[in-house]
């Protein structure tokens, strides 16, 4: 392999056109996608050189693995859901577990004595939040900032928690996917999923 020049200009922005692709590619794989041919395609378009692959027959192909994907996509949602599911249903067993008529579930942490917000109010909380592997997607905590919005702007599970809250409270919030993102997911969130928050209410502004 051919060792590679990085130290102008034109070349490190060409590696990263390159690096923005193979990072699309990783995170958003096609199956079965084959790097070889990935390169091939963007050899032989850069050069201007007839494709070798009819435009039919790709369109053909590009429908074959669209509909895989969307195969596999609804059988990772429908995974996430029922898993879902199943962890609520075990987590509402447990001792100091409350669950509420919308599903949403919540453990008191710290109890506060401050004000309690309404829909119309804003807040400052701190949070963290993960999905039921422990993964986590988003946390005020690790920004070390907290985080302002107000309580009718942020995903239904913290809307209906918030206003039960008093300013200085600290629950643990188990939130049905219903209650967050629901089947479109956002971010590193996949669709379907159940989410668990840590929210600590600071103040009621």
């Amino acid at each position: 392999m051919t060792e590679l020049n990085l130290s102008t200009d034109e070349t490190r922005v060409s590696y990263g056109i390159g690096r923005q692709l193979g990072d699309q590619l990783r995170d958003n794989p096609p199956p079965g996608v084959s790097l070889d041919a990935v390169i091939a395609g963007i050899r032989d378009a850069f050069a201007g050189a007839a494709s070798q692959v009819s435009p039919e027959a790709l369109n053909a192909s590009f429908a074959v693995i669209r509909q895989r994907m969307q195969v596999e996509a609804q059988q990772k949602a429908e995974a996430a859901a029922a898993e879902g599911r199943a962890f609520l249903a075990e987590n509402a067993k447990r001792d100091g577990v409350v669950v509420l008529e919308s599903g949403l579930q919540y453990e008191v942490l710290t109890t506060g004595e401050g004000a309690k917000p309404s829909r119309e109010d804003s807040v400052r909380t701190h949070y963290h939040g993960t999905l039921i592997d422990g993964s986590v997607f988003d946390s005020s905590y690790q920004r070390g900032q907290p985080a302002e919005f107000p309580v009718g702007g942020v995903i239904a599970g913290w809307t209906e928690a918030l206003q039960l809250m008093n300013a200085g409270s600290k629950w643990r919030l188990y939130v049905p996917s219903e209650l967050a993102y629901g089947a479109q997911g956002v971010g590193s969130i996949p669709p379907h999923s159940t989410l668990v928050f840590d929210v600590e209410l600071l103040d009621v502004l």
